[in-house]
């Protein structure tokens, strides 16, 4: 094991066309190593090396061609399949928007109402809200209805995990998800430092129920390998949700980092944080 090496597993929104999964996670390791960089002068620790980030991918993995077949590519939220919407509904509901009922209880606020509610409310474009419903409700969906897939998208965050030995995980988005199973899955796997970023791992309504191993009594387990887990999560970031992930997990320690309004949840802008850079350190 390296003393300070990493692996960041992707959340969503990551796929490279036209690379190979390797050139895949070499692009995505020099762009956040970048970041991470900026991490380190964020925290006043400009003059430390910065430790080597390798990137665990699996985004082709849920975006394969023959998937793509079945649906519709695009962005417009009025043409997610059921389960998607499902998923999209229960972001909505989680993110707190508004919600009229009909005689059986279902919920008619349409989605682009509640889109412009949210934007209302959090002070972000509702077309940039539509996007990361859309690829959040895509990408989980896949992930969850695809058990071929599921398995090898977490047998690939194992496999780097194996290979890399890390002292740290940084699990951002999605990637959180595959983590959690991961490690369960292969619990000879051990992780020094668990860091789950922008997380949506306890997102009740299709996500935190669908987990493997199941919750129990409303919560979610530990996984054998780790041995202390940090859970960060930008005060804004409407991923995230709920933020608090200690509520549902035992997790160890859970703060609020502030990364910027208008790019809430991406990994480059958690590596880019002096907060996140102080966890890893840990």
């Amino acid at each position: 094991m390296e003393p300070n090496a990493l692996v960041a597993v992707h959340g969503i929104g990551n796929l490279q066309r036209g690379c190979t999964p390797e050139q895949a996670a070499a692009v995505l390791a020099a762009d956040w190593q970048t970041r991470l960089a900026d991490g380190y002068r964020a925290a006043g620790l400009g003059a430390e090396p910065v430790p080597a980030l390798t990137v665990a991918y699996y985004a082709h993995l849920l975006t394969a061609a023959d998937l793509e077949a079945q649906g519709p590519g695009d962005e417009d939220p009025e043409r997610l399949s059921e389960p998607e919407a499902e998923l999209c509904a229960a972001w909505l509901r989680a993110l707190g928007a508004p919600e009229g009922t009909d005689a059986q209880g279902r919920a008619t606020m349409p989605f682009r109402q509640a889109l412009h509610w949210l934007s209302a409310r959090h002070g972000v474009a509702a077309e940039l809200l539509g996007r990361v419903g859309v690829a959040l409700a895509r990408e989980v969906s896949v992930y969850l209805t695809h058990p071929p897939r599921r398995r090898a998208a977490r047998d690939r965050v194992a496999e780097t995990i194996r290979r890399v030995r890390p002292r740290v995980v940084l699990a951002h988005s999605l990637g959180s998800v595959v983590t959690y199973e991961a490690l369960h899955a292969h619990p000879d796997l051990e992780v020094p430092l668990l860091i789950t970023l922008g997380s949506p791992l306890g997102l009740s309504g299709g996500l935190f129920e669908a987990l493997d191993p199941a919750p129990r009594q409303g919560r979610g387990s530990r996984p054998p390998g780790v041995g202390r887990w940090v859970n960060l999560a930008d005060r804004g970031d409407l991923v995230a949700v709920p933020r608090r992930l200690g509520d549902r997990f035992p997790v160890d320690e859970h703060d609020e980092t502030s990364i910027g309004r208008l790019d809430f949840h991406t990994l480059g802008s958690y590596l880019a944080s002096g907060r996140t850079v102080t966890a890893l350190r840990g």
